[in-house]
């Protein structure tokens, strides 16, 4: 491409003859013939005018004189066809640099490892986590500690669910279990579900201290005593065996349920349908979460409890992330636990049961992060 620059200076034509616009044409294409043409077809051009033909890489610059351009008229009437009057300069555009493209961008995370897969195996639980195919990084976490205060039969496991970010995801997972552990030594079993509340309120508050955006579900189990007390916000699930059959022991946090619309929208919120999903003021689908900050007045971090006996019918524990149990039903997913860890079974296979469901549930089109936890309840009789 040329880019054309008209000249400055014009002279106003004093002869009625070269008024004719056709006439001008003609003293026009000479002018330029004349000033354009090579030293081979002028026997009066100097010696400093022999040059090489221009090439792209060498652009030439052509000069119109002043004499010239007094042959024109001083008002543009040339036909269509004709260019402007002179041409100053004439470009060619260079290629542009080569841009050195990285073999391998690094993600920029918040300061913590982004793995792939994560995986615990133990005699008493075993665990699998790994990333969906939407995510750049893995959003989910879990936490497990066994043996409070030097118990072996009292245990605290969680499986926390990101969005917006797996920030509030990481610091749940680090501070859900020592608070609810806190808050649960200085009360009586009477008093447990409060104190686990406690726990949560509390690790909500330390994750706004923070100052991060996003939040996440969860799902905890307390084994404290005999007892099993089990605790969510959000879209986390645990489900538990008993003798095969399968039994929801939490109820998952959307704003298309019933008594938890009426309690957002009394607090003057709105559920809105958007994006193929019930959503808190159109953006967050669960009503309940640690952190999001931005929605605290309408969802909430004050976890439903539900306490079970445990007792010899009681098999296994099954906590997991929404991204498995939207592919898995409660029922599916005990029957190919007991499978693998059936009572009956010598050396039960919980890792491999792990694996087998998160494999399913990504089989079946789940493109989201998967957490599954097993946890066997015998061990804590």
């Amino acid at each position: 491409m040329c880019a054309v620059a008209v000249p400055k200076t014009t002279t106003t034509m004093t002869n009625s003859l070269f008024s004719s616009p056709k006439i001008a044409s003609l003293l026009y294409k000479s002018s330029l013939n004349y000033c354009c043409s090579s030293p081979s077809s002028s026997s009066s051009s100097s010696s400093s005018s022999s040059s090489s033909p221009r090439s792209v890489s060498s652009p030439r610059k052509l000069h119109v004189s002043a004499s010239s351009t007094s042959l024109l008229p001083s008002t543009p009437q040339l036909p269509p066809s004709v260019s402007p009057l002179a041409v100053d300069t004439v470009l060619k555009r260079k290629r542009p640099a080569r841009i050195n493209v990285p073999q391998s961008i690094d993600f920029i995370g918040f300061g913590f490892e982004q793995p792939e897969v994560m995986e615990e195996e133990e005699e008493e639980y075993s665990v699998y986590c790994k990333r969906g195919r939407r995510r750049i990084a893995v959003e989910d976490r879990f936490s497990a500690t066994v043996g409070i205060q030097g118990d072996s039969r009292q245990a605290f496991f969680g499986v926390y669910d990101g969005h917006g970010g797996a920030k509030v995801a990481e610091i749940a997972a680090k501070r859900m279990s020592e608070n609810v552990i806190d808050q649960v030594t200085r009360r009586t079993d009477s008093e447990l579900e409060e104190a686990i509340k406690d726990g949560y309120l509390a690790t909500d508050r330390e994750v706004s201290e923070e100052g991060v955006s996003g939040g996440a579900c969860c799902v905890a189990a307390l084994i404290r005593n005999g007892n099993l007390a089990v605790s969510n916000v959000g879209d986390c699930r645990a489900v538990l065996s008993r003798r095969g059959k399968a039994e929801a022991l939490t109820s998952d946090h959307r704003p298309c349920r019933e008594d938890e619309r009426n309690r957002i929208e009394n607090l003057g919120g709105y559920v809105d349908y958007c994006r193929g999903a019930w959503r808190v003021q159109g953006t967050l689908a669960v009503s309940r979460a640690i952190g999001d900050d931005h929605l605290k007045q309408w969802v909430i971090s004050e976890p439903e409890t539900r306490m079970v006996k445990i007792e010899d019918d009681c098999d296994f524990l099954i906590l997991a992330s929404d991204g498995f149990w939207d592919k898995v039903k409660n029922q599916e997913a005990v029957d190919i636990v007991q499978s693998l860890c059936g009572v009956e079974m010598e050396k039960p296979k919980l890792f491999a049961a792990c694996k087998e469901l998160a494999a399913l549930s990504t089989s079946r089109g789940s493109v989201d992060d998967t957490t599954v936890m097993i946890i066997k309840l015998s061990s804590f009789l």
